[in-house]
C-alpha cells in the first residue's frame, strides 16, 4: 500500500492517483476529480489528523536541523544564526507541507479505513493518466 503514499507525496489523490484535486495549495476539491471519492470523509474534525502530520513535520525538521547545526558548528556554534535560521524554517515548513499534510493524512485514514461505495460520486472527467479505450464509442 505504499502507492497511496506516493500518490499523497504527488498531491494527487491517494485512492486512484486522479488529480489535481486542489485548487490552491491551500484548497482541497470536495471529491476527487477522477475517481469521484469523497475527500473529507464526512466526520466533523476529519482534519484534525492533517494538522498532527503537519505538526510532527515541523519537529521533525527542527530536531534534525538543531542536531545537524550543533553537530557541525561545535563546541562554538553561533547562536544568533541559529535562531534566525530556525524561526525561518518554524514559519516556512508548516506552510510548504500544508497540502502534503492532508493528501498524507488522507492516504493513512483510506488505509486504516476503506472506503465503501456511498464514498464514491460519479467522476467528473477522465484521468489524464490514463488511455481511453478506442474500442469504445466516445458520446
Amino acid at each position: 500500500m505504499l502507492s497511496h503514499f506516493l500518490r499523497a507525496l504527488r498531491l494527487r489523490c491517494p485512492h486512484c492517483g486522479g488529480g489535481p484535486i486542489f485548487t490552491r495549495w491551500s484548497r482541497l476539491l470536495p471529491v476527487c476529480p477522477v475517481c469521484g471519492l469523497g475527500l473529507e470523509r464526512g466526520e466533523r474534525g476529519y482534519w484534525l489528523g492533517a494538522y498532527f502530520f503537519n505538526l510532527v513535520a515541523v519537529e521533525t525538521v527542527f530536531s534534525v536541523w538543531m542536531a545537524g547545526f550543533l553537530l557541525v558548528t561545535w563546541p562554538d556554534p553561533p547562536w544568533g544564526v541559529f535562531q534566525i535560521t530556525t524561526i525561518i524554517l518554524m514559519v516556512l515548513v508548516p506552510i510548504v507541507f500544508f497540502p502534503f499534510s492532508k493528501t498524507l493524512f488522507l492516504a493513512f485514514d483510506l488505509l486504516v479505513r476503506p472506503p465503501d461505495a456511498q464514498e464514491f460520486d460519479a467522476p467528473h472527467e477522465p484521468a489524464r493518466h490514463q488511455r481511453r479505450d478506442s474500442s469504445r464509442p466516445s458520446a
